[in-house]
């Protein structure tokens, strides 16, 4: 018996619709933006297996067979041992999908969730590879966080095309050399700046040092690292809006002039004050580094690989960065300054409460890590016969300031010789 036309009519919208529907749901066109970005409801343990798949480090021979391999847990908690723990590492949460060049250099940063958009804006200011630790608390806030790194991710193309992110996970709160050594650790680069996302990058300083051969040499030798000058503005006010930022030498020193803008923390000049900004304000060409001093934190770049790490028991504000620039300075490593680059700080309000006291607990902890750092180093370099070379020279002038320490250096390298 025939249907009516009536139910014809119907089955045939209803065919119409479930194929449509059907094609919508697998093309992925039913999803909305919200929908999209969410993440999955899941526990930090299943992290990184559920984004990276099996986590293994595979060693190999010069056949590149592999002869071994060892969880990737095992071999990070080694690598950052110091740190408070347990943290969970995951590195290349999102992985760039740019191809750089080996002599590029990486901004090694780190970043907490209230600078997810200044992150964003350096990736598109700077336009090349960067390597961001983000500390994820491993608390109720975990989620929130992780949702909004994705929708941050999705809705700007340059985070995907050059930042290679990677997550910290646990419940201890600004680890910074440790989140330092992390951005460090995964670059891909030959070359890192040691940056501070709060800075903004107002010139081109990798189109100075393509245009300066010594410098480069310096870099792929490993002996210089190359200070790229940091200012800000008196007024807070004034570093709120970085598009109004200077955007070469001759505009910046018109603001020096009429005292808007001077170089970073004036009020502690030990950390900045090496650099010299008199005579930076005159000099056209490279200059190193002569007065420095072991509160001196510029912002460097640097050889990734041979170059020392950032010491991770300095937890908080105080001495954390100047321990990184001490121990390079200690390996034998000179700082040289870009004459016409510069950064400026673009204004973010601290906890000043939180850094005084950690300031205090960090500046004892420093007074036995230098101690502690120039014997390590001096037993090293006595060791491989470099003691009496120029790579030792650093380290004889700013350890020799400490109390006892030439006379028992000069013990352990008699023992040394005896042998």
């Amino acid at each position: 018996m025939a249907l009516p036309k009536a139910v014809n009519y119907f089955i045939a919208i209803y065919l119409v619709c479930s194929i449509l529907y059907t094609s919508s749901y697998l093309l992925g066109f039913r999803r909305s933006p919200s929908q999209k970005n969410q993440v999955p409801e899941i526990s930090v343990a299943s992290l990184q297996q559920h984004y990276l798949g099996k986590q293994q480090v595979d060693w190999t021979n010069s056949l590149g067979q592999v002869v071994e391999s060892t969880p990737e847990d095992l071999v990070l908690s080694k690598v950052f041992s110091e740190t408070m723990g347990p943290s969970k590492v995951i590195p290349y949460y999102f992985r760039a999908t740019e191809n750089f060049d080996n002599e590029e250099v990486t901004i090694a940063t780190l970043v907490t969730y209230n600078r997810f958009k200044v992150l964003s804006r350096l990736a598109s200011h700077y336009k090349g590879p960067v390597s961001v630790a983000i500390h994820v608390n491993d608390d109720d806030t975990k989620q929130k966080i992780l949702t909004d790194l994705h929708q941050l991710y999705e809705e700007n193309e340059d985070l995907r095309r050059y930042v290679d992110l990677h997550l910290v996970v646990d419940k201890f709160d600004r680890q910074f050399n440790m989140w330092r050594n992390v951005a460090k650790f995964f670059a891909r680069t030959d070359y890192i700046m040691m940056l501070d996302v709060d800075f903004y990058l107002c010139t081109d300083f990798r189109e100075s040092l393509k245009k300066n051969p010594e410098l480069m040499e310096l870099l792929r030798s490993g002996r210089g690292a190359i200070v790229v000058p940091a200012f800000e503005y008196v007024d807070e006010n004034d570093g709120e809006d970085w598009n109004d930022f200077p955007k070469n030498k001759k505009e910046l020193l018109v603001d020096v002039g009429t005292e808007r803008l001077d170089m970073f923390h004036r009020g502690w000049k030990r950390g900045h004050g090496s650099t010299n900004y008199g005579k930076w304000y005159k000099q056209t060409k490279p200059y190193k580094v002569t007065d420095y001093n072991y509160s001196y934190e510029p912002y460097v770049i640097f050889k990734k690989e041979g170059t020392p790490w950032c010491d991770e028991r300095f937890v908080g504000y105080g001495a954390n960065k100047a321990a990184c620039l001490f121990e390079i300075f200690l390996a034998g490593i000179d700082y040289w300054v870009l004459p016409d680059d510069f950064l400026i700080h673009q204004t973010h309000h601290y906890p000043e409460d939180t850094r005084a006291k950690e300031r205090t607990y960090n500046k004892k902890l420093y007074d036995y890590y230098r101690e502690e750092t120039c014997l390590r180093y001096a037993r090293m370099m006595i060791a491989a016969d470099e003691w009496e070379t120029t790579k030792a020279a650093n380290l004889k002038k700013e350890c020799g300031r400490i109390r006892g320490f030439n006379d028992v250096i000069q013990k352990v390298a008699a023992e040394h010789n005896e042998l």
